[in-house]
């Protein structure tokens, strides 16, 4: 009964992640046809192992080197990574307080405060991406504000930048942060930083060697549940950004939807998912051997 429950997951992530992706991997390595589906080989199984022989050697890594010959999709993935890296950074800076006041509020004002975190969820995420269209715009809220106040004398051009792609991804993905954050804050005994300032630390190096350390698994989930949608975040930066903003999740649907080249677009695809997936199992591995040290 155990392994029947346990199979469970595996048949889910089998069905949902290892098929589409061997789909997705056996695209790349075809070559554009104009047909339906837009791509050659397939497979004919009626003309039996002479077919599937057929197959397998028409299928080549011509798309991957046209990636690494064209300027476009490697300046497109350094451009997601940048925005990325530098999204989730301001997001652990924004989200780290607010989780830390929220672990440090009495406990009958946490449920409000964690309501508070999810209820953007429940608003449409497109709606809340176009809300920012309104606030961000020259005629927007924000810059009729500012000139209101006298910060400014004439509208900023804040939408339509990468500054709006970072204000976007940074409310949009904020809860991911601050929610695993406060989990790990929450657990935090209190009188761990009492007995290190009664042993002569002070409050900011009590922080560093006591709360941070124990914040550190929360920070470290946070972050990867930033930077990996970001990197290939379509909606936002075709919303606030504009033409000048390079995203692989822009190329990925110029490919998919107006040049219909699946295969090369499979080819980003493969590469955007190893991109991501590579940096996670090398962290796992050294976690593992530090915990293994540990004991």
């Amino acid at each position: 009964m155990l392994r029947a429950f346990t199979a469970i997951p595996y048949a889910w992530l089998v069905v949902l992640f290892l098929v589409p992706f061997a789909i997705v991997a056996k695209i790349s390595l075809s070559d554009y046809a104009i047909s339906i589906p837009p791509y050659t080989p397939t497979l004919d199984l009626a003309a039996g192992w002479e077919g599937v022989r057929a197959f397998f050697s028409e299928l080549d890594f011509e798309n991957f080197v046209f990636l690494t010959e064209d300027e476009l999709y490697w300046k497109a993935y350094l451009s997601s990574l940048q925005i990325a890296i530098l999204s989730t950074f301001l997001t652990l800076c924004v989200g780290f307080p607010i989780a830390y006041g929220m672990a440090r509020a009495p406990e009958e004002w946490r449920p409000a405060l964690m309501m508070l975190v999810i209820l953007p969820f429940w608003t449409s995420f497109l709606i809340r991406v176009y809300a920012w269209i309104g606030i961000l715009a020259n005629e927007g809220f924000l810059n009729q504000f500012l000139m209101w106040i006298g910060v400014i004398s004439e509208p900023l051009q804040m939408l339509n930048t990468n500054t709006a792609v970072y204000i976007g991804i940074v409310y949009t993905y904020l809860p991911f942060m601050i929610l695993p954050v406060y989990a790990s804050l929450e657990r935090m005994d209190p009188s761990l930083l009492e007995a290190a300032e009664d042993l002569g630390c002070s409050r900011m190096s009590a922080f560093w060697h006591v709360t941070w350390p124990l914040a550190r698994p929360g920070v470290i989930a946070g972050c990867f549940l930033v930077f990996i949608p970001a990197v290939g975040e379509f909606v936002i930066p075709s919303l606030l950004g504009g033409s000048g903003t390079l995203m692989i999740g822009k190329v990925l649907w110029e490919e998919f939807f107006n040049n219909r080249d699946w295969p090369v677009a499979s080819a980003v695809a493969i590469i955007l998912l190893l991109i991501l997936i590579v940096p996670i199992v090398l962290f796992q591995r050294h976690e593992a051997k530090e915990r293994e040290a540990g004991r």
